[in-house]
Parts: C-alpha cells; sequence; structure tokens
C-alpha cells in the first residue's frame, strides 16, 4: 500500500461544507459538516455528533476543534 503526500491547505478547503470525521489524539470521533477552517487549521462543525469506541455520544451541533487536538480528518461517506 502507498500513501501519496497531500498539500494541506487545498485539501481542507476541498472538504468544505461537506461531511467529516474528525479524530482527536485521546480517541474521540466527531462526525459534522467542516463548516470553516483558519490559518492554523482549527476547525468549525456544525450538526456535529461524537463518537467514543465507535458509539454515539449524542449530538453537540456546532463545535469548534483547536487544530493541536486533531489526530486526523477525513471525508464520511455520504448517508
Amino acid at each position: 500500500m502507498s500513501v501519496n503526500p497531500v498539500n494541506p491547505k487545498p485539501f481542507m478547503q476541498e472538504l468544505t461544507g461537506k461531511p467529516v470525521f474528525v479524530r482527536l489524539k485521546w480517541g474521540l470521533e466527531y462526525k459534522g459538516f467542516l463548516v470553516s477552517t483558519d490559518g492554523y487549521m482549527n476547525l468549525q462543525l456544525a450538526n456535529t455528533e461524537e463518537y467514543q469506541d465507535g458509539k454515539s455520544n449524542g449530538t453537540l451541533g456546532e463545535v469548534f476543534i483547536r487544530c493541536n487536538n486533531v489526530l486526523y480528518i477525513r471525508e464520511a461517506p455520504p448517508e
């Protein structure tokens, strides 16, 4: 399996307005629509759900995630 490096800024701009999964360093995962990012790659999500160990902890609504907490971000498959 090969990995192709991706420039993060265009990648994040491409994800804006789409559903994403964001995994934090502590194991929590958030699924929501990426509203915006800034120059530091802080994230703003809307219609957010929190997951821990694959189980939903509930709906949070609008969430701001500071960049240094993010382990990875990926596009969520459309439902």
